[in-house]
This record gives structure tokens, C-alpha cells and sequence, in this order.
């Protein structure tokens, strides 16, 4: 078997494993990038809103009102649904969400967050002007929909405390509303249109286009199971499905929401928990056309005008990451859409689904592993891969590299788990 020795192998091919390496790259860094697909941007990397959430100052917590948990509990909402199989294995995760959830804890992953999200939107933007792609980037910014006075008020609350971190927003009554979104129908009580974050019209091209930007500046995409990996005395080594190997000093584990067939086999208890999602393309009907990404705020799922068409997505799912699909929030979702725009046929047969990589406390696990050198993690994102993904790889690269750190890497290390 031949085999090759590189400085750097990154496990994972999703926006976070790819951004990664192209940091690692710019800084001298020999990487070879490994998936279990052929292409990059094939899971969780592919199905989501399209957003760079540059202006999501807060996190999304476990809900503290009773109100919200009764109506959550009952399992028919659209945002958030549950599978009872699997309560037994996600109900002690869903605990240390809901005390991490808490003001004061809440508002320190908050804090701890910001210089990453803040500083998202700049880092895709020089990846996608160095991968020649600037037609998958459009700054709509997306609009918040909401239906009840008492939704709205409480949006207006949450953008003061966002104007305080220097992130604003456009509040919208429902004329302002239908000249931004003339197709839509429906009583609103207002929106507030977010205008700075980014909108991705292909997560997954971008994603794809950033790995062909990695092996056009040298870099190699192999094809692999990460559950393969051996330490071999100060070497980390992965036989590749081609019958090759790869050796590296360093290995980076940014392998989304499964992380845990790595980090497991090496002894590692770290609390990774999957909210599972669901998307579903729709050909507009007649004329109608989406300028921004649109979330029905009260009714829990957004519309993305994607280049495929307009996609429906689902809120949470709290299930086994490997359970069987259960998209009964896109049946739900499907007619309120209908009510809201005007929906055609739906492009694909079934609706795909995908798991969110999540930690209790919001934040991802970023850094160097305590017990094994060269091992380093970059995984956890939540809702916010495509978000964060290439200043978590700066930030990775610079840690790495030994280059001073943009951000304070103490919040991400996995030793906060110990």
C-alpha cells in the first residue's frame, strides 16, 4: 500500500472540514481532505436556510416559559417535533440544554460567539472572491414574518438588545411588507427584515466550490472512513478507498454530527447532540417570485429562494441521529407555506433530512485534544455551520499554526466537558 505523508489530514468534507483546510493551506500547511462521499457539501453542509447569520448576536435556547415547553410537549407543532423512540438517549442532552439555556449562561455563549459570527461574513467572502463564484452570494439579508402582537413585541425586544452589539434591523408594517414580498398573503402584525447577514442560493455548490478552490491551490480530496483512523507514534494514519494511505502529523476531526465515531474510540466523553431537519423544494406557481428568505415566525418554517427552487424548511427534531426519517413537520409546514406563497409542485419525491451537530451550551467544540497530540477537533456548530465554518477554520488554522488567535479559543475547548 503506498502511502503519503502530509503535515495536516482533515476528516470531513462539509462547509467546516473544507474551510479548515483551506486555512491550514494558505498557511503552508500540505493537507489532504477526506470524506465519506466523493464530493464535498453532500450532508449537513447541503440542506439549510442558506443564511451567514453575521447578525445572530444570541443563540437558539432551549425555550424557558411553560407556555412554550406545554405546547412543544404535546408533538404538534412544525417547529419542533419528536420522535418517543429515542427519548432515552437524547432526554439527558435535552436537560443540559435547557440549564445551559439559562440568562446569565445563555448570554456568556452569547458573548463568547459573537467575534466568530461577527467576523462570518468577511471570511466567506474572500473564500468565494478566491473560488470565482460571486453569483452564490447575495446580500438580501432575510425577513422575519411575524403574525400575533405579542410575537412582534417580543422581536422588538430581542433587536434592541441586538442594536446594543452593533447589529441592526428594518421593522416592517404590512405595507412595507408587501412592497419587499409582493407574492405573499396573509395578516401580519409586522417583520423586521435583518439586512446584513448573507443568503447562499446553493449551500452545496458553495461548499463544492470551495473544495475544487482547495485542490486547484495543490491540495488532495480523498475518499474514506473516518472510523479507520490509528495513532501511530507521532503520526495519525488513514487508509483511503483506493487502496492508498495518508500519514500526518496533525489530524483535524470535522466530521458534523459524526464526530462521535472518532472522538468516542479515543476515549472522549463530549455531550454531541443532533437536531435533526427536513427541506423540501417547490416550483413557484405562475409569476410568484421570492426576493429574501422568509421565516413565518409564528407558524416555525422559512422559505429560501433557492437556485433549485424555493425550499421549505423544518425547525427541530429530536431523534436518534441514525433513526428513520419522520418528516411529519414538512406535512405540517407544507399547506401553512401554501397559505403564505404561492407553492407549486414539490421538486423532489420525498423531503431530505439532515442532522444539526449540537453541544448543550450553544457553542462548538473547537481546539486541540488534552490527551492525544496532533489531534484537534472542529465540530458542534448548531445552526450555524454554513455560518461560522470558515472562521472556525481561521480560527483552527491560526491555533494550529501557532499564529495569534483572531478570537479567545478558551470558550470552544473541549475541556469545558471535563
Amino acid at each position: 500500500m503506498s502511502e503519503r505523508k502530509v503535515d495536516v489530514l482533515v476528516l470531513g468534507a462539509g462547509v467546516v472540514g473544507v474551510s479548515a483546510a483551506l486555512h491550514l493551506q494558505q498557511r503552508g500547511r500540505e493537507v489532504v481532505l477526506v470524506d465519506k462521499h466523493d464530493q464535498a457539501g453532500e450532508e449537513t453542509s447541503y440542506g439549510n436556510a442558506g443564511l451567514i447569520e453575521c447578525a445572530s448576536v444570541f443563540p437558539y435556547i432551549f425555550p424557558r416559559d411553560l407556555r412554550h415547553i406545554l405546547r412543544y410537549s404535546l408533538n404538534r407543532s412544525t417547529d419542533v417535533h419528536y420522535q418517543l423512540s429515542g427519548l432515552p438517549e437524547y432526554l439527558p442532552w435535552l436537560i443540559r440544554y435547557f440549564l445551559a439555556s439559562s440568562p446569565q449562561r445563555s448570554l456568556h455563549s452569547a458573548m463568547a460567539a459573537l467575534p466568530l459570527i461577527r467576523r462570518s461574513l468577511a471570511e466567506h467572502e474572500a473564500l468565494i472572491e478566491q473560488a470565482g463564484v460571486p453569483q452564490l452570494l447575495r446580500r438580501t439579508g432575510w425577513i422575519k414574518l411575524f403574525r400575533s402582537e405579542a410575537s412582534m413585541a417580543r422581536s422588538l425586544l430581542e433587536l434592541e438588545r441586538a442594536r446594543a452589539y452593533g447589529v441592526d434591523g428594518e421593522v416592517l408594517d404590512a405595507k412595507a411588507i408587501a412592497a419587499r414580498e409582493p407574492s405573499l398573503s396573509g395578516s401580519f402584525a409586522g417583520a423586521i427584515h435583518w439586512p446584513e447577514p448573507g443568503f447562499i442560493p446553493d449551500p452545496g455548490a458553495l461548499v463544492k466550490a470551495y473544495a475544487a478552490l482547495f485542490q486547484r491551490n495543490g491540495g488532495q480530496f480523498g475518499h474514506g472512513d473516518a472510523r479507520l483512523l490509528e495513532q501511530d507514534g507521532a503520526l495519525w494514519r488513514l487508509a483511503l478507498a483506493d487502496g492508498t494511505s495518508v500519514a500526518a502529523r496533525d489530524v483535524v476531526v470535522a466530521l458534523g454530527p459524526w464526530s462521535d465515531l472518532v472522538f468516542r474510540k479515543l476515549g472522549y466523553r463530549i455531550p454531541l447532540g443532533f437536531k435533526r431537519g427536513y427541506h423540501q423544494h417547490f416550483v413557484p406557481r405562475g409569476n410568484a417570485v421570492l426576493g429574501h428568505p422568509v421565516l413565518d415566525s409564528d407558524r416555525g418554517y422559512l422559505l429560501a429562494p433557492m437556485n433549485k427552487g424555493i425550499r421549505l424548511t423544518t425547525g427541530a427534531e429530536f431523534a436518534r441521529r441514525d433513526a428513520p426519517p419522520s418528516p411529519v413537520q414538512i406535512a405540517r409546514a407544507t399547506p401553512l407555506a401554501r397559505e403564505l406563497f404561492p407553492l407549486g409542485e414539490a421538486i423532489e419525491p420525498t423531503p431530505w433530512m439532515g442532522a444539526r451537530p449540537c453541544l448543550p451550551d450553544m457553542l462548538p467544540v473547537l481546539g486541540a485534544a488534552p490527551r492525544h497530540p496532533g489531534l484537534w477537533f472542529d465540530f458542534g456548530h448548531q445552526h450555524h455551520g454554513l455560518t461560522l465554518g470558515p472562521a472556525t477554520g481561521r480560527l483552527l488554522a491560526e491555533l494550529i499554526t501557532g499564529e495569534q488567535p483572531f478570537a479567545d479559543p478558551k470558550p470552544f475547548s473541549v475541556e469545558r466537558f471535563a
